[in-house]
């Protein structure tokens, strides 16, 4: 049977599970979960697994999944394909949890459709027959760095090393044993069906404590050391120093106030902020982060008060492929036509960062984007409109890629690892991240 007799028996099998492989998407959507606590989400697509007989573990990370389908031609490298757990918090989202704010603004759901549906495509009768290696189907959690506080005291229980999935994954040694990655991410500002190339921003994550004293804020305010004060302080020397940041940098600077006090008749003591520090580069989000630190500072010293400062491995820059991503593009263009796949310059950063640019410093991995979804990415209208494009077809196109890399003895895989230089070692990735992790107090008064 010819590789694309193979590819049509993948895409006809994931065709006629269609409305299973939707339904999961849809129901996780309907049951979104954030980072580290998606248990009704892992349940669902562990649920799918076990029906599709694919053996797995689950609770890795807390919430992660991981399960393999073994090609029956012998070893070979592992190609994991991958999706994520997490959904983020827009309370007036259409699909939001009333309880907790959660809503999958941001397409996770879609990606666990698309990891199922690849599954289904592989397990078409004569697929595993004339792969050699393995698939790792993966599902991590927490990819947005959101609840830090949440995530900043599991780590501190020691049950967490590092506070994204694939972070956790990486120190846990579950990608130890997988050669090469690709999870697809819907997007509504494509402008055709599918997007490849580009890049992500680096980050930090700051968790932030200002340090003051309560007193009664109408009979003796000057009693009081008001942090809140003091955060809009410093907020306001970080909007001042945004103009200092090159352009070529990418620097993005953006916090959120997490608690602002207590009772409006008292001072506020205890006011915290969470945060990011994003940039093209490491050494840009760390200069970026010099001064957000200052600023922080500035605004206890204000004050009078004191503030502990949290940081917190963040993320790296994207580092798509070149080969991987061509594999990947061949079977997109086989499947939506050439005019429906864009590439991007490998220098285009998004504004965003994901932690599958940490995975990308490790191992070849690929990060493409697919349409199908409207609204504005992490707000409150983004929806996904069409399943068949923003899950079916990606989750056939990795089938597909999957069938390339691992068809005729894993030629194509084994190629693409022998050729990979890893930009780090696993152990050179734990060190960097641990030396961008610390805490600071500084007492202002």
């Amino acid at each position: 049977m010819s590789l694309s007799e193979l590819k049509a028996l993948a895409c006809q099998a994931i065709d006629s599970r269609r409305d299973g492989i939707v339904g999961l998407a849809r129901a996780v959507l309907a049951n979104p979960e954030t980072g580290f606590t998606e248990f009704k989400t892992s349940a669902l697509v562990c649920q799918m697994l076990q029906e599709l007989g694919v053996p797995h573990r689950k609770g890795i990370a807390l919430t992660g999944i991981k399960g393999y389908l073994q090609g029956r031609q012998g070893p070979g490298p592992t190609v994991a394909i991958i999706g994520e757990l997490d959904s983020l918090r827009v309370p007036d989202h259409p699909h939001a949890n009333p309880e907790t704010g959660a809503a999958h603004a941001c397409g996770h759901h879609a990606q666990l459709g698309m990891l199922v549906g690849s599954a289904v495509g592989l397990l078409a009768p004569g697929v595993l027959d004339v792969l050699s290696g393995r698939v790792a189907l993966v599902a991590v959690p927490a990819e947005e760095f959101i609840d830090v506080e949440y995530r900043y005291e599991l780590h501190r229980q020691g049950r967490l090393g590092l506070m994204s999935g694939k972070q956790e994954f990486i120190r846990l040694g579950e990608f130890d044993n997988v050669d090469m990655a690709m999870l697809v991410h819907t997007n509504s500002r494509n402008g055709t069906k599918l997007a490849l190339g580009g890049t992500s921003t680096a980050h930090l994550v700051k968790y932030v404590q200002f340090l003051g004293r309560a007193a009664h804020a109408g009979g003796a305010p000057w009693d009081g050391i008001n942090a809140l004060n003091a955060a809009g302080i410093a907020l306001n020397a970080i909007h001042a120093v945004r103009e200092t940041a090159r352009e070529k940098d990418t620097i993005r600077l953006h916090f959120t106030i997490t608690r602002g006090g207590v009772a409006v008749n008292s001072v506020p003591s205890d006011v915290r902020l969470e945060g990011r520090v994003r940039g093209r580069t490491l050494e840009a989000v760390a200069e970026a982060n010099q001064r957000v630190d200052r600023c922080l500072r500035a605004g206890a010293l204000a004050v009078g008060g004191g503030v502990r400062i949290a940081t917190i491995a963040g993320y790296l820059p994207q580092i798509n492929n070149s080969a991987l991503l061509e594999a990947f593009r061949r079977n997109s263009v086989a499947l939506v036509g050439q005019e429906s796949v864009a590439t991007r310059p490998e220098r285009l950063a998004a504004g965003g960062s994901t932690d599958m640019g940490d995975l990308s410093h490790l191992m070849p991995a690929i990060h493409p984007y697919v349409s199908g979804a409207t609204g504005r990415g992490h707000g409150n209208d983004y929806l996904i409109e069409d399943y068949d494009l923003a899950v079916i077809t990606p989750a056939k196109i990795m089938a597909m890629t999957a069938i390339d890399l691992l068809s005729e003895g894993a030629a194509l895989a084994t190629e693409i690892k022998n050729r990979h230089k890893p930009f780090m070692t696993k152990e050179q990735y734990l060190s960097l991240q641990a030396s961008r992790t610390r805490e600071e107090l500084y007492e202002g008064r």
